[in-house]
């Protein structure tokens, strides 16, 4: 039942339901932004630090929710599918989106280059690493041979790495020494942050469990649904914040969101969904691919946003049509006209 049980599931009901919780997703990340954004001011943190740590973490919480609810109600593979697809989709069209906002070219620096991108190619090297641990040491009776199970103690490698992460993070706010500006309304920059954690949180359940039913409607696999529907949805938070940002003129916020969101949805989202659900059964050979895919998007965008430390417009519609090739491969693969996704 749909709608905290109110209405059947039907793919009319479950479509509204997708563009409610898609729009309530959107309003809640607002709050997380706003509130992000003062507590960030009030705590003294450098651009690099607030786009990569805190609106990250805030704007990234949708995908958070979708691994935690899809493992809870064993569609695990919506989870991943939903965290692979947000982590594309914000390595190929929010930069490039935030890049045509920008009033010239989006502006990069050394430190976001040479710390939070290639820490993020660390972290995806990093789940690609649990999910063959999971298949060469856990695999599941009675499966195919690239079916494993990723186990609570495999989960807690990437949360470490996450754990270095943050680490290195207040290793940078300790050296940036700048003083905080005094907000007298810092309680209720908290309890707005909560209310969006709420709304968010309430708001996915409801979008994972209309997804999972139209996906078994047309029978489409729960990885292509993640990746599409429920990575589209989650992503919005990421593209109004770092479009935002870039519109103001804060380009180096606006790719460090997108760097840190994806470092935080791949080393701390997928991971937290295992250790509620106790474990989860992964399919290496329709995961590979898809990591494959995102690899090469980051090693491409590393190269971009790497030379002359800035993305000119034609590296931006470049990554838009990289997107775009992306979304026809799902469809040949859906349809059947390509087999890649075992």
């Amino acid at each position: 039942m749909a709608l905290f049980g109110l209405l059947p599931h039907t793919p009319v009901v479950d479509a509204f339901v997708i563009l409610v919780t898609t729009g309530l997703i959107w309003i809640g990340s607002g709050w997380l932004e706003e509130s992000a954004e003062g507590l960030a001011a009030h705590y003294g943190l450098p651009a690099v630090v607030q786009g990569s740590i805190i609106v990250a973490i805030g704007s990234s919480f949708p995908e958070l929710a979708s691994v935690v609810f899809a493992a809870l109600s064993g569609v695990f593979d919506i989870g991943v599918g939903a965290v692979v697809g947000s982590a594309i989709f914000n390595i190929l069209v929010i930069p490039s989106l935030s890049g045509l906002a920008a009033a010239e070219s989006l502006e990069t620096n050394r430190t976001l280059v040479y710390k939070e991108a290639q820490f993020y190619m660390i972290a995806v090297s990093a789940l690609i690493i649990t999910f063959a641990f999971a298949v060469i040491y856990v695999p599941v009776p009675g499966q195919p041979p690239l079916v494993g199970r990723i186990t609570r103690p495999l989960a807690v490698v990437p949360l470490l790495l996450y754990g270095l992460y943050v680490f290195i993070q207040w290793q940078d706010v300790s050296d940036f020494g700048q003083a905080g500006v005094e907000d007298a309304n810092i309680r209720r920059q908290w309890l707005t942050l909560a209310a969006g954690l709420a709304l968010i949180l309430v708001a996915v359940e409801q979008l994972v469990g209309s997804v999972e039913s139209l996906s078994q409607t047309f029978g489409v696999p729960e990885l292509l649904a993640g990746v599409t529907i429920v990575a589209a949805a989650t992503s919005l938070p990421d593209l109004l914040v770092s479009v935002r940002s870039a519109r103001d003129g804060n380009s180096v916020t606006s790719l460090a969101n997108v760097l840190g969101s994806n470092t935080f949805d791949l080393l701390v989202a997928i991971p937290a969904g295992v250790l509620i659900a106790g474990s989860v059964t992964i399919d290496f050979a329709t995961a590979v691919p898809m990591f494959a895919i995102l690899t090469l998007a980051t090693v491409v965008l590393f190269a971009m946003i790497r030379t002359d430390l800035r993305l000119t417009t034609g590296e931006a519609y470049g990554l838009l049509a990289g997107y775009l090739v992306f979304v026809l491969w799902l469809i040949t693969e859906t349809l059947g006209v390509t087999t890649v996704l075992r």
